[in-house]
Order: structure tokens, then C-alpha cells, then sequence
């Protein structure tokens, strides 16, 4: 199927650049997107379109909505952006260079608001020191819950993409008794293993992608963050559709049962975003969705 392979390639590479550009010019947008087709590998550059951008260009992607304003106690911020960026790779000067030249490349139509510099830490794991991402489907599962399906031109192969920001108090959490770390996260920082008597609030039990009607399953692919804001999670959600991250952050912020994640109590996103990623052609990226 012709998706943008970086999306689920692994490993996942050592460094990488997420890059939130906005309209500055909707009568340069044509063109700007039209050399960025050549520049788009789907390999160690990823886009994602925002629904602005859709918008902007008067075309509506099935599926492809902004990132959702919940009613609940806890904050989960909208900074819905235009277009998404994700460079990856070994060399972290490489892509600083690479990002000023697609910065260069869309001026004057897009204009970059926001980047974020991602790393892998100990091979996958978050900065609390737990694994990231452990029961990530794999293979054909994961092609299955992150890409869509179908023969539709222009959509099948495509992604759906859910991007936070999550900023940690690593102070707090490194404070707390080890068992009280585990009780929040789920796991055992020891062996990873999942705790049989955790707490309704344990994050790992908030997010069990089987335990929704229909199963909530999505491919995450995050690095750790940090820069002058912070440090965390730069995540990153893949799925056919927004509906599995979604329902997941419905519960996770208390709004199915009341129960809130214990994630909370020392991590907050700082952002959110929802990208459309298109599929690849015979010609590189395909766009006809979006420009026709």
C-alpha cells in the first residue's frame, strides 16, 4: 500500500524535527505545496495537512476535522496548525539544516509557528525511565489500525496523525516512592510488567485499546522533548481515522467514567494537533485531494 513508510518504519530514528507552519499567503499556497511534492519522501520527511489548510484551499478531506475542544477538568490544548512537518533521522545538524530549507522553500505561502527537536531516549523509553509504546501493534496490525484502507484515490494509504506536546514535572515524579510511580503508570519500571492490582487511574488501564467498544487501536510513534519550555513526550498517534486517539483522550481526561489518568498528576500537554497524511503516488506525494 503506498503510505508515507516513515510513518511506521522502524526503529525509530534517533533524532527528529516537528515542524508547524501557518498561511501567510493563500495565493502562494499552490505552488508552495507543489515543491514540497518532490521534497516529501515519506521516508525522513513526513507531512501531515491540518484542516486549515483544507480549508484554505476549499477542499474537504473525509475524516480530517481540527483538534477536538473538550469540556473537562483537565487541559488538553488546541493549537490546531495548517501543515505538519516530520523530519527524522541520525544526525541531528542535518535536519536543523534540512528544516531551514523547507522553511525557505514555503515562504512566503506558510510561515513556521512552532518546531519541537524529538530524540529517542535508551531506545524507546519515556524521560519517567518506562517504555514508550509497549503495546504498539506490530506489522500488518499495525498497517491495519494506522492506515486506510479501500481503493478511494487520493485517501487509501493515507494516515490520520494526533500530535501533543506533553511537558513532564520530572521533579515531582522522580520524588514519589517507586511503587507510587508504578501505581501511575501501570508498569513495573523494573520489567515493564503490567501491574494486575493497579489503580482504575493507572494510565496503562485508562488507554487499553481493547477495553473500548469498538477496540481503540492506533500506532504510536513519540520521542522525548526538551528545549526552554520543558521536557516530555513529543507524541505522536497514527490511525485510519481520529476516533481511537480520541475516545482514548475522552477517557484518559475523566469524561467516559470520571476517573481521570494519573498521567496528569505530572504531565500536561502543552499542545494538539490533528494532521491528515497523505498517501504516496507513482509521482511522489499524492495531493490530488487537496490541489485536484
Amino acid at each position: 500500500m503506498p503510505y508515507q513508510q516513515g510513518l511506521l518504519a522502524t526503529p525509530v530514528p534517533v533524532h527528529a524535527r516537528h515542524l508547524f507552519f501557518a498561511i501567510e499567503s493563500l495565493e502562494a499556497l499552490p505552488a508552495a505545496l507543489q515543491a514540497l511534492r518532490s521534497e516529501v519522501d515519506g521516508r525522513s520527511l513526513s507531512l501531515g495537512v491540518g484542516a486549515p489548510l483544507a480549508k484554505a484551499l476549499d477542499r474537504e478531506i473525509e475524516g480530517l476535522r481540527p483538534f477536538p475542544q473538550l469540556d473537562a477538568v483537565v487541559e488538553n490544548p488546541s493549537t490546531q496548525h495548517a501543515l505538519w512537518l516530520w523530519l527524522r533521522g541520525d544526525e541531528r545538524g542535518d535536519l536543523y539544516l534540512r528544516a531551514q530549507a523547507l522553511e525557505r522553500l514555503l515562504s512566503p505561502a506558510l510561515r513556521l509557528v512552532d518546531h519541537v527537536d524529538g530524540f529517542l531516549h535508551r531506545g524507546g523509553h519515556d524521560l519517567t525511565g518506562y517504555e514508550d509504546g509497549t503495546e504498539n501493534p506490530r506489522d500488518d496490525d499495525a498497517v491495519e489500525a494506522a492506515i486506510v484502507a479501500g481503493d478511494a484515490p487520493g485517501l487509501a494509504g493515507s494516515s490520520f496523525a494526533a500530535v501533543q506536546l506533553w511537558k513532564h514535572d520530572l521533579n515531582y515524579f522522580k520524588s514519589l516512592p517507586q511503587p507510587e510511580q508504578d501505581d501511575i503508570i501501570g508498569r513495573r519500571l523494573s520489567d515493564n510488567e503490567e501491574l494486575e492490582d493497579a489503580p482504575e487511574s493507572a494510565h496503562v488501564k485508562r488507554t487499553a485499546q481493547e477495553s473500548f467498544s469498538p477496540e481503540a487501536f492506533m500506532v504510536r510513534r513519540s520521542v522525548s522533548w526538551a528545549d526552554t519550555r520543558g521536557a516530555g513526550l513529543a507524541f505522536v498517534a497514527l490511525g485510519r481515522s481520529f476516533d481511537a486517539f480520541e475516545i482514548q483522550l475522552r477517557r484518559m481526561s475523566g469524561l467516559e467514567d470520571g476517573v481521570i489518568d494519573a498521567l496528569y498528576r505530572f504531565s500536561r500537554p502543552l499542545t494538539g494537533g490533528y494532521y491528515w497524511c497523505p498517501p504516496m503516488g507513482s509521482q511522489g506525494l499524492d495531493l490530488q485531494r487537496l490541489l485536484g
